[in-house]
């Protein structure tokens, strides 16, 4: 039994469990729904409550509840929406907890290109993993205790710093380089939407 107060890991209930108790799954618009309401409750519940407690809670979502439950939720919704926006910063997060050493590498060789992103992301020079580690932790605690166009802002110019720093080093990846463009892009639409009312 889970910790009062603390969140528990919910109970996998895939397609085969729900025909076997009479269910049907999900279509479309009400799976839809659910990713935009869940996300909207996310934010919601970081910005009703702005204790560090709360903020840390919702910080470490992927550790308390998996990838995959997010995967599920969110992966699946436009890029350029709430829980497009949301998954994309949680899997940032999630790449630099995982990998803190590739994240700082690639971030310190992209850095002597991309200043301006450098300033904007604002990990501390030099940047190592602990740096990389704290900036992902940073970037989304302001999703909910800040001004979540910022945070959005703020994680699109790492992206693109690192995106820079894969192209440019010797055993680099331009494919993965590309698509950290592009979740940059994403991630800087979705900041503009919200400041027009138009995320959700």
């Amino acid at each position: 039994m889970a910790e009062p107060g603390k969140p528990r890991r919910p109970l996998h209930f895939g397609p085969d469990a729900m025909e076997a108790h009479g269910g049907t799954l999900p279509d479309p618009a009400e799976a839809a729904e659910a990713a935009h309401a869940a996300a909207q409750t996310v934010i919601d519940a970081g910005r009703g409550d702005s204790s560090p407690v709360t903020t840390a809670r919702l910080v470490r979502l992927v550790e308390d509840l998996g990838i995959d439950t997010l995967a599920e939720l969110w992966a699946g919704r436009p890029a350029r929406s709430l829980p497009g926006a949301l998954w994309r910063v949680y899997v940032l997060r999630a790449w630099i907890q995982r990998n803190p050493e590739v994240a700082a590498r690639e971030y310190a060789s992209g850095l002597v290109v991309a200043q301006v992103s450098h300033v904007i992301a604002g990990v501390v020079d030099p940047p190592g993993a602990d740096e990389v580690r704290d900036l992902s932790d940073r970037i989304l605690g302001g999703v909910f205790d800040g001004d979540l166009a910022v945070a959005l802002e703020r994680a699109a110019a790492f992206c693109r710093v690192v995106a820079t720093g894969r192209a440019h080093l010797e055993d680099g990846d331009v494919a993965a380089a590309a698509a950290m463009v592009t979740t940059a892009e994403d991630l800087e639409g979705s900041a503009r939407l919200w400041r027009r009312g138009a995320l959700d």
